[in-house]
């Protein structure tokens, strides 16, 4: 009867062990949790705002922060709790998941850590006008997130686009100190008075509203085509968030074209000239059929 005691005793001694790993576990994960939470959110978010981002570009990258204090914590207080071997075990499992999960979320992982490069690198900011993919696609940045970048269009549709799409190509912005340049090429006949052409295009340029004067416009010659003449002309507007560019350009190219009109500007277009002749390989038979009629 008196054997089952060191049994009682031995379990009272496992439990108390077990009891003090938990205590040493939860006290230790809540003090490097705060301290950290504490300490370095703030110092996060500091280095965020040195950085310029907006308050919904911090918000993902403060979470990540918080996240990794989590991680730490956890693994530090395994440590105290001296769980050595479920830490262990941990480690592999969570080994063999991140490798499962990179192999089935390689799309997902490339567009977050472009994500991080666009908020580093900074090439475009929420507001910019964008163009990418060769200027297939263009718009106003709405939003940047982790993930995607939200444009929309001077059609009013707005664009997920993969954050990859825009740091594996050329992205293009348009807008610089709030202005933004317009070209556009009039094509004037050879026998045209280039200089007239030149005051007109400028002319039309300083009555329009929208256009600024500083930068002031010009027109180069940049192309001898085959039936034209290439006046480019350079013009400035304000950042296409607050006006209408489209608009803008289709006002003054319509005033310029009218003035051209009006003041004899011929604006040719390409003239096609098709030669050749007709083989009949059976001249008796259609003689034949002629006279038969």
């Amino acid at each position: 009867m008196v054997e089952p005691l060191p049994v009682t005793e031995d379990l009272l001694g496992d439990y108390a062990v077990a009891l003090t790993q938990l205590v040493y576990f939860v006290v230790s994960f809540v003090a490097i949790y705060l301290v950290g939470r504490a300490t370095l959110v703030p110092l996060a978010g500091r280095f965020l705002d040195r950085r310029d981002l907006d308050a919904h570009a911090k918000r993902p990258l403060l979470k990540l922060v918080q996240f990794g204090i989590v991680f730490v914590a956890i693994s530090v207080a395994f440590g105290f709790a001296e769980y050595g071997n479920f830490l262990t075990a941990l480690a592999t499992i969570a080994a063999a998941a991140t490798l499962a999960i990179g192999f089935a979320m390689q799309d997902v992982i490339g567009n977050f850590v472009a994500g991080v490069f666009i908020y580093a690198d900074k090439p475009f900011k929420i507001g910019d006008w964008i163009e990418w993919d060769g200027g297939s696609y263009s718009g106003v940045v709405e939003d940047i997130s982790l993930r995607v970048t939200r444009v929309r269009t001077f059609d009013n549709e707005l664009l997920t686009v993969p954050n990859s799409q825009l740091t594996d190509g050329v992205i293009k912005n348009p807008v610089e100190a709030e202005k933004l340049r317009l070209k556009f090429v009039f094509g004037i006949g050879y026998d045209d008075d280039i200089e007239r052409a030149t005051d007109i295009i400028v002319e039309e340029a300083d009555r329009h509203p929208e256009i600024l004067d500083d930068p002031a416009p010009s027109v180069r010659l940049t192309e001898l085509g085959d039936s034209s003449v290439g006046l480019q002309s350079r013009i400035w507007i304000e950042d296409p968030s607050r006006g209408d560019y489209v608009k803008t350009r289709g006002e003054y190219v319509t005033s310029v074209k009218e003035r051209f009109d009006d003041e004899g500007i011929d604006i040719p277009y390409p003239n096609r000239t098709l030669g050749g002749g007709l083989e009949l390989t059976n001249p008796e038979e259609l003689e034949r059929a002629t006279g038969d009629d």
